[in-house]
């Protein structure tokens, strides 16, 4: 059974030929590789977390409750029809990284263009913690509470935010898709 419908046009068909071959090839981009990659895993991770913790002091709550905060410092999302986004981050609790992870996404529809981000996930109930440490595939879901940078530099951080159980932040978005939503990725635990 062929995933491409037989009554797309045959241009179309080539296209989604095309993102379909061109997925595997997302998931090497911008994300270390190699015998270092825990080092420049960290490193970038590191730099994430500074960055957040520099430019956005309303996260300081956040960041001060959370029982584990999970960064993926770059994901690269692309998509021409079928899309996929690609990420590789750290888990830390107390600051200290105890594993890695990646993030991916794929995606089927109107859409064209490409783009990377940044984003975190605050843990903020040890049960929230555990169900994702223990999950083998843990998925974001569409109810899952965010707090986004907006105009002066705040970060939205409600008072309300702050008593989910997971809270993302994303940040950092630069490309050509509009709009970055967590819905749908799948975080894996890796071996950099």
């Amino acid at each position: 059974m062929s995933i491409i419908p037989d009554s797309a046009p045959r241009l179309d068909r080539r296209r989604m030929i095309a993102g379909l071959a061109a997925l595997p090839l997302l998931a090497a981009c911008g994300n270390p590789i190699g015998s270092d990659g825990p080092e420049r895993l960290d490193a970038r991770v590191d730099a994430a977390r500074d960055f957040l913790r520099n430019n956005y002091p309303s996260l300081n709550d956040l960041f001060e409750n959370a029982r584990g905060i999970l960064y993926i410092p770059v994901v690269t999302e692309a998509g021409l029809f079928l899309g996929g986004a690609y990420g590789q981050g750290a888990l830390r609790i107390n600051d200290t990284t105890v594993d890695y992870y990646s993030a991916t996404r794929a995606s089927f529809g109107l859409q064209a263009g490409a783009q990377q981000y940044a984003h975190a996930l605050f843990f903020m109930t040890e049960a929230a913690l555990a169900d994702f440490r223990r999950s083998e595939g843990w998925a974001a879901s569409a109810d899952l509470r965010y707090a986004v940078p907006t105009g002066g530099g705040s970060m939205g951080a409600e008072t309300t935010t702050q008593f989910a159980p997971v809270i993302a932040v994303v940040f950092g978005q630069s490309g050509l898709i509009a709009g970055a939503s967590l819905a749908g990725v799948r975080y894996r635990r890796i071996v950099p």
